[in-house]
Formats: C-alpha cells, structure tokens, sequence
C-alpha cells in the first residue's frame, strides 16, 4: 500500500471514530440541546450534524461514482433526532471507509466527476477526499465546541491515528464499539 492510500485510509478511520464518539456524546444530551440555538457557523448541533451528513452523502455519492448531486441537500436537514441522525452519518462513513480500502495510486490521480447545480464538476480523487476531510475536521470542531455549553463534556477527537500507549487505552472502548482491531487501525 502506498504512503498516500495509507494516509487517507487512516483520514476516513479517523472521520469513523471521531463521528462515532460525537454520535455517543449527541445521544447523552438532555432534552432540548441537540435543537438549541448555539454561537457557530451553523446555529444549533441539529444544524450541524446534519450539515456534515448531507455534504458527505454528496461527495460520497460522488466518489462512488453517482449522480445524487445537490439532491443530498433535500431537504436540508433531514433528521430532527440524534438517533437517525447517527445512524445515517455510520452508515456513510462505512461507504467512504469501503471507497478508501479499494484507492489504488492510479485512483486517486483518476478524476472524480461532482454533479453540482447546472453542471460537472472534475477534481482529483485525491483532491477532492482531502477536501472532505478537511470539511469533515472544521465541522466536528465547531460541534467539539458547541457541545462544552451543553450538560455532555466533547468527547476527545484527536488521538485516533496515533499508535501511542495513552491513544491506544483511551480506544478500546470505541474499536470495540465499532467491532475493530487495534492490529487493523495501525496498518
């Protein structure tokens, strides 16, 4: 495996488990939270988390090869409850985890066709999983901070791509969760 499909490999495990551990914090909060209005980008964490949802059914959906393009925006925010809401973004990230374990060199220089509004547009492969990511990262960060005003404390997002002792303790519990190895995650 190259260095660069190992790198996005562990991009797309990292988005698993990140969103995993803000799904598990989501579904603590008390009532009211997850629709109340909060200083951010997007104005509450129903906002947000649909809003990550949404982009990555459209470029997912890109990746993959589809034609869903804006459509992944109808509605807007189509989940009013956490639980679907984690269900359906588990559900993609498990897409983009089986896009990423078949990425060849010869893929990621391949183009990507994204069907936006009145035409095509044609990136990289690696470009554009690289944007996803980084979507990805700045949307988990602004619901990181929304949720320190609410009654969950945020969840610890940034040690899963490390091999270190303290990393590895503080995963058990989530690569459990999500039926994964340790062996598998450091590959």
């Amino acid at each position: 495996m190259s260095a660069a499909v190992r790198m996005l490999r562990k991009l797309a495990q990292n988005n698993r488990l990140a969103n995993h551990r803000l799904g598990e914090a989501c579904l603590a909060l008390a009532p009211g939270e997850f629709e109340a209005a909060r200083v951010s980008f997007f104005p509450s964490l129903k906002a947000t988390l649909n809003h990550i949802l949404t982009v990555d059914w459209f470029y997912v959906d890109a990746l993959e090869g589809g034609t869903l393009g804006p459509k992944a925006w109808e509605p807007e925010e189509p989940f009013d409850a956490v639980a679907p809401l984690v269900a359906a973004q588990a559900a993609v990230d498990e897409r983009l985890l089986g896009f990423v374990a078949g990425l060849t060199e010869a893929r990621l220089a391949a183009e990507t066709r994204v069907h936006r509004t009145g035409r095509i547009q044609v990136e990289r492969t690696d470009d554009l999983l690289l944007h996803l990511f980084m979507h990805q990262t700045h949307h988990r960060g602004q619901v990181h901070a929304m949720l320190s005003g609410t009654s969950v404390p945020p969840p610890q997002l940034d040690e899963f791509i490390t091999g270190g002792v303290a990393d590895r303790e503080a995963r058990i519990a989530d690569l459990a969760a999500l039926g994964w190895s340790e062996d598998e995650l450091m590959r």
